[in-house]
């Protein structure tokens, strides 16, 4: 049976649309805001909300993500709070549910206790991009055994070689990074995402998710099939900070 992930981007693709994967810090913009704002992206027709785990070295994120986690840290977001408030609202949501965040967390937490907290909660997946390949079986197996998905991360520099092994038994849906560097809006994307995005796709079985630097639609215009899903942080961040909705966001995504 697939997973809740690959069923919430099947079923936007029978709707003939790309899966929307909105991206936001754990206690952003506040701690009761950012409940109401997860609440509202599922009811604007999110298909999976990614809940970012702050961290205090976010190696991988621009500096739009990296303040609004500064921001929770300072509001006191740990990943135990997360997993409690999750668990408060088990059942409520439609959309899929994904924690992002760095393997520092998890492993001060204890996989085997976090993966059976986030079953709990209502998780459906994990991403961890500090996580390598070669050191993920044993983390892998321990979600797989709560019924988590460990969504593999691939990008541009990822060879043909690797991009198979990690589509080896990868559950979910595999998280394509649009550049070589952090996240962050981007107005266009480089050239040479459409022929890697269109290898990773006839390599994986399962759908195919493209982020970091996702802003508008129109910036996939020019990557032919293009991906599955798309997911979107920095961009979704601002539109909240401006006084914008989840609603008003989404809006321009369906």
């Amino acid at each position: 049976m697939p997973s809740k992930l690959t069923q919430r981007i099947r079923e936007a693709q029978a709707a003939g649309r790309k899966a929307l994967i909105p991206y936001l810090p754990a206690g952003f913009p506040g701690l009761e805001e950012f409940w109401t704002a997860v609440a509202d992206l599922d009811r604007a027709g999110a298909d999976i909300i990614e809940i970012g785990v702050p961290f205090s070295d976010p190696v991988a994120d621009g500096p739009t993500v990296e303040q609004a986690a500064l921001e929770s840290l300072e509001r006191g977001v740990t990943l135990k709070w997360i997993l409690e408030e999750l668990e408060k609202r088990a059942g409520q949501f439609h959309a899929g549910i994904v924690l992002m965040g760095y393997l520092n967390p998890f492993l001060q937490y204890g996989m085997e206790a976090f993966a059976q907290d986030a079953a709990r909660a209502g998780v459906n997946g994990v991403i961890i991009p500090d996580l390598p390949h070669e050191e993920a079986a044993d983390i892998r197996a321990t979600l797989a055994a709560r019924g988590l998905d460990l969504i593999p991360l691939v990008g541009l520099n990822t060879s043909p070689a690797r991009l198979a092994l990690y589509a080896d038994g990868a559950t979910g849906f595999a998280y394509f990074v649009s550049v070589l560097g952090v996240t962050g809006e981007r107005a266009t994307l480089p050239q040479a995402v459409g022929a890697k995005l269109a290898e990773a796709k006839n390599t994986f079985a399962i759908p195919l998710a493209l982020g970091f630097g996702i802003k508008t639609p129109d910036q996939l215009a020019a990557l032919g099939e293009g991906p599955d899903a798309v997911v979107f942080g920095s961009a979704l961040i601002t539109h909240l900070r401006a006084g914008g909705t989840p609603a008003q966001f989404l809006a321009a995504w369906r």
